[in-house]
């Protein structure tokens, strides 16, 4: 149930200029070094290192952000480290409230692992050599998320300085996101009474449209992702004595693939995986294109290629900035992120494999069931193979995407306030493609909730690539938001 129309707008007391002022001392003087460190730290989420808990490095950045927050000394904080048997550690701290007959509970939310390496990254650069250059932290992680569980401390420590009252704060901090947060369902469960009367969602996991403005996300897709392999050979063989009369297993996997994707368009073929896009957020997809135009496509790193003076560029699926925003948040899309089967370049000799594999992820509309996704893609690929080649679809699992509530008149003009106070200009409205599992469990365990859901990976920061980068300047003025929109809260 949203907030009634006629509630009380509340006014904010806080300073504007002099928590900005001293959250940017604090990420010049604490937080840029302390992110340097985390990000030298190769804590990779659990699905790609299987020893995360022999390695170590996810309890080390654990430890480290915890051993921070302590030494921060905000008054009425309590800390843990929790750990269930077998699953990932996280972050559990609790702040009492300070504003008189409050029971409400501001959540604040973050995640400490990482996605693996990458290739690509700059000569002078590195995913685990972090590199401060024009404001900007280059490396794996600071971006993606490891700067939250420091921002929304030091959030707060503006709210303290000031002497504002406040609601009551928690901070769950995940190590499982980039896995897909499997481990974070039953830490819900466990501490889902100390979470209390949950009003507000600050979710720092997120993207900008570009760095002018605060950014709320209004949605994010839902992923279906899994193994799919066509085997055809117990062992390779000599290929001019085979071929022509052993099936190729690219062959039959661009035929099995030629099920669920229309290679001409990219279209994803079963209905099932579409959805209609509801009124409001296409009125706010036509507001954000006309704000952001073509650097909604041109934001991406396209290959191209200078001959004689002339130019060749990669061209988007479509340059019309409205299409490009629906394309990536409300348009379900296939992606094949790794391969097995294939020796290296180096290696290929004149043998026909006996197999080939594909990583598949596939995102989804936000209001399309994961779980029964996963269900129609295993019978789409499985069913019938050429040849009665061995054809399996194993999944890594699903999270269904996430459509925010309704945005209560208090929250709305909180955050244009906010925006115009740390920006000059007011709050915008996106959609990301990306999925952050969270936010659909908190959506339906806490109804009532607001959603500000932002963050700091705006054009060209590329997470999950190289040249990973936490814009620093942006960041300062969303933590000082994230602290003018706490004292806000009704």
């Amino acid at each position: 149930m949203n907030a009634p129309l006629h509630r009380e707008i509340p006014a904010t007391l806080l300073d504007t200029h002099a928590a900005l002022a001293q959250v940017s001392q604090a990420w010049d003087t604490d937080l840029v070094p302390r992110l340097t460190e985390y990000i030298t730290i190769p804590a990779k989420s659990p699905g790609f290192d299987k020893d995360w808990a022999k390695n170590g490095f996810i309890d080390t950045v654990v430890r480290n952000a915890a051993t921070w927050i302590e030494a921060q000394k905000v008054p009425g904080l309590t800390l843990e480290i929790v750990r269930l048997p077998g699953r990932t550690p996280v972050l559990f701290f609790e702040i009492e409230a300070t504003k008189a007959k409050s029971t409400q509970t501001v959540l604040m939310y973050g995640h400490l692992d990482k996605q693996p390496e990458f290739t690509g990254w700059r000569n002078d650069l590195g995913p685990w050599t972090p590199k401060y250059e024009d404001g900007r932290l280059y490396g794996r992680g600071g971006a993606d998320d490891g700067y939250a569980a420091y921002a929304s401390i030091t959030a707060v420590q503006a709210l303290k300085r000031q002497n504002l009252p406040h609601p009551r704060i928690v901070g769950l901090i995940e190590t499982c996101e980039e896995s897909g947060s499997y481990d974070l369902l039953p830490y819900i469960d466990a501490l889902r009474t100390r979470l209390g009367d949950v009003a507000l969602v600050i979710c720092l996991d997120s993207g900008a449209g570009n760095y002018d403005q605060l950014w709320l996300t209004t949605s994010l897709r839902g992923m279906a992702s899994g193994t799919l392999k066509v085997q055809v050979l117990s062992e390779g063989i000599h290929s001019g004595d085979a071929s022509g009369l052993v099936p190729s297993s690219f062959r039959i996997m661009r035929q099995v693939l030629d099920r669920l994707e229309d290679s001409a368009t990219g279209r994803l073929l079963p209905a099932s995986f579409h959805c209609e896009v509801p009124t409001e957020r296409l009125a706010q997809a036509r507001a954000t294109a006309a704000i952001l135009g073509e650097e909604v496509y041109k934001r991406f790193p396209w290959a191209h290629y200078d001959c004689e003076g002339s130019s060749r560029f990669t061209l988007p699926t479509t340059t019309d900035p409205l299409q490009a925003l629906l394309n990536r948040t409300w348009a379900p899309t296939l992606s094949i992120t790794g391969a097995e089967g294939f020796p290296a370049m180096q290696d290929a000799g004149n043998v026909l494999r006996p197999y080939t594999a594909f990583k598949l992820s596939l995102r989804l509309p936000p209001l399309v069931d994961a779980a029964r996704v996963v269900r129609e893609m295993k019978a789409l690929l499985e069913d019938n193979a050429p040849y009665q080649a061995i054809v399996t679809f194993e999944s890594n699992g699903g999270a269904t995407g996430w459509n925010a509530p309704e945005t209560a008149p208090w929250f709305e003009q909180v955050l244009n306030a906010a925006s115009q106070a740390h920006f000059g200009a007011p709050c915008g409205y996106i959609g990301q493609g990306g999925t952050i599992p969270l936010m659909n469990m908190l959506s339906e365990g806490f109804p009532k909730a607001q959603m500000m859901v932002c963050g700091v990976l705006g054009p060209k920061s590329n997470a999950h690539g190289p040249n990973e980068f936490l814009h620093v300047p942006y960041a300062k003025k969303l933590t000082a938001t994230v602290a003018q929109v706490m004292a806000s809260l009704p």
